[in-house]
C-alpha cells in the first residue's frame, strides 16, 4: 500500500532560512526549518497540551511550539552539543547579569595572560590527534578561555557561553569549516593560519547574547520546556503532539552529527565525543537485511550491488521501528506526530522514508492523515555526495522533504 502525498507549496517557504524568522545560535547539520513547525501546528490547530521532540537537535520544534503559544515541551537528544545549544537558546537567564559577566571574563582573561608563567598552572584537555587539528597557540588561548568558562557559577549563563565556545574551538582548528565532516585545511594553508582566539568568542558571544535577548528571550514567558541528554523512554499515552524531525539515514553516511559536533563535545570534556555516530540510528550494523513492508524491496535492491550498504541501511530502519513504536506508546488517544523527512537514495535506490513512518505508526495504532511535499531548498545539507566514494563520481542528493501527519486511534497494537 503506497500513502498519499499532496505536493503542498505552502511549505516551500521560497528564499527563506532558518535565520529568516529564529537565527539559530549556533550552526548545526540539517536542522528542521522552524517556520514548517509553526505552519503545522497551526493547520492542525494546535495551541495546547504537551508537545514531544524525540530527537529535538537544537530545538525548532521548541521554536515552534512558543510561537503557537504551548506551554509544555520536552525534547531528547544523545548529542551533548545540541542539547547544549537547545538548553542555551530556551533557558531564562538574567541578561543583565550574563553582560556584566562577559565584561569580567574579557577583563580576567586579559589579566591572565599578562605574565607567560599562568599558562602552566592550567591543564590541556585530553583531545586525540590535538596537535593535528590546532596550532600550539591556539590550544593554549582555548585551554585560558575553556579555564574561565568553568569558573563561571551560573550554570544557565555559563551554557549560553559554551554555545560561541563551541563555535570558537571549530573555526579556529584547521578544519574545513564549510564541511560538517572532519577535513583538514591544506598543509599550504596551514602556515598562514593564526586565528585570534579570544577575538573570534568575544565576537561570537556578543552575537550571542544579542540573539537571545532580542529573538529568544521575549518569547520564554511561562513556558515549562524539558531538555535531556538520552534517548526517548515509553512515557504511556501522555503526549498530545510529536512534532520532529528524524536523521533522514545513519550519522555516518548521511549527515554526520557527531563529526560535526566532536571537538566542542571533547573541549567540554563530554568523554564519548568520538562514540555519538556509532550510538545515532543505525550506528550498528547488522547481518541481516530489513525485510518488512514498505521499504523491504529497495533494500534488496541495494543488497544486489552491495550487501555491505544494505545491511547499514538495514540497522537505521530497525533503530527507526524501535523509536516509533516508544513514540507510538507515549501518544494520547487523538494525539497527533508530525514527522518531517527526507528520503534518501542508496546506490541509485530511492528509500521513501515517509512511506516506511506511515506505515509503521498505522501499525502502532494511528491512521495516516496526509503526507505533504515540500520543496528542499533552505536546509544545510550537502548538495551532491559521492555514494561510490570514486572520485568526480557524484549523485544529486535530495532535493525535497517530506511532512507526515499520523492521528493515533486506539491503544498500541504492539
Amino acid at each position: 500500500m503506497k500513502y498519499q502525498v499532496v505536493r503542498n507549496t505552502k511549505y516551500d517557504f521560497a528564499g527563506q532560512s532558518y535565520s529568516t524568522k529564529y537565527p539559530n545560535l549556533h550552526k548545526y547539520p540539517a536542522t528542521m526549518l522552524p517556520q514548517i513547525g509553526i505552519e503545522l501546528l497551526k493547520e492542525f490547530n494546535i495551541h495546547s497540551g504537551k508537545l514531544l521532540d524525540p530527537y529535538c537537535g537544537t530545538g525548532s520544534s521548541f521554536i515552534a511550539g512558543l510561537d503557537c503559544r504551548l506551554s509544555e515541551m520536552y525534547g531528547f537528544d544523545i548529542n551533548p552539543l545540541a542539547v547544549l545549544v537547545s538548553k542555551a537558546k530556551f533557558t531564562k537567564i538574567d541578561i543583565q547579569q550574563a553582560k556584566e559577566i562577559k565584561q569580567t571574563l574579557r577583563n580576567d582573561i586579559y589579566e591572565f595572560v599578562k605574565s607567560e608563567t599562568n599558562i602552566n598552572t592550567l591543564v590541556t584537555p585530553k583531545i586525540q590527534n590535538i596537535d593535528y587539528w590546532f596550532s600550539k597557540q591556539v590550544i593554549t588561548n582555548l585551554t585560558i578561555l575553556r579555564h574561565f568558562l568553568y569558573q563561571i557559577e551560573n550554570q544557565d549563563i555559563q551554557r549560553l557561553f559554551f554555545v560561541p565556545f563551541s563555535e570558537t574551538v571549530r573555526d579556529c582548528s584547521y578544519t574545513r569549516n564549510n564541511e560538517f565532516k572532519l577535513f583538514r585545511i591544506k598543509p599550504e594553508d596551514v602556515i598562514n593560519f593564526n586565528p585570534d582566539v579570544f577575538g573570534v568568542f568575544f565576537q561570537k558571544l556578543n552575537k550571542v547574547i544579542d540573539l537571545y535577548e532580542y529573538i529568544y528571550y521575549p518569547k520564554l514567558t511561562d513556558s515549562k520546556i524539558t531538555i535531556d541528554y538520552k534517548k526517548f523512554e515509553i512515557q504511556e499515552e501522555y503526549f498530545d503532539v510529536v512534532l520532529t524531525s528524524p536523521p533522514y539515514g545513519d550519522s555516518k553516511t548521511t549527515v554526520a552529527y557527531g563529526q560535526f559536533s566532536n571537538f566542542a563535545n571533547e573541549w567540554l570534556d563530554i568523554d564519548y565525543a568520538r562514540k555519538i555516530d556509532a550510538l545515532l540510528m543505525g550506528g550498528k550494523s547488522t547481518n541481516t537485511n530489513y525485510k518488512n513492508g514498505i521499504i523491504a524491496d529497495s533494500i534488496n535492491e541495494i543488497s544486489k550491488q552491495c550487501p555491505k550498504r544494505a545491511n547499514e541501511v538495514s540497522a537505521f530502519y530497525a533503530d527507526l521501528e524501535k523509536s516509533i513504536k516508544t513514540v507510538a506508546k507515549s501518544v494520547k488517544i487523538g494525539g497527533l506526530i508530525m514527522y518531517v523527512v527526507g528520503n534518501r537514495t542508496v546506490k541509485n535506490t530511492l528509500l521513501e522514508t515517509d512511506q516506511f513512518i506511515a506505515e509503521k505508526f498505522e501499525e502502532n495504532g494511528f491512521k495516516h492523515i496526509t503526507t505533504y511535499e515540500r520543496l528542499l531548498g533552505n536546509k544545510s545539507m550537502p548538495l551532491r555526495n559521492s555514494p561510490t566514494n570514486e572520485t568526480g563520481k557524484t549523485v544529486t542528493t535530495m532535493l525535497t522533504e517530506y511532512l507526515v501527519i499520523c492521528e493515533k486511534q486506539n491503544h498500541n497494537m504492539n
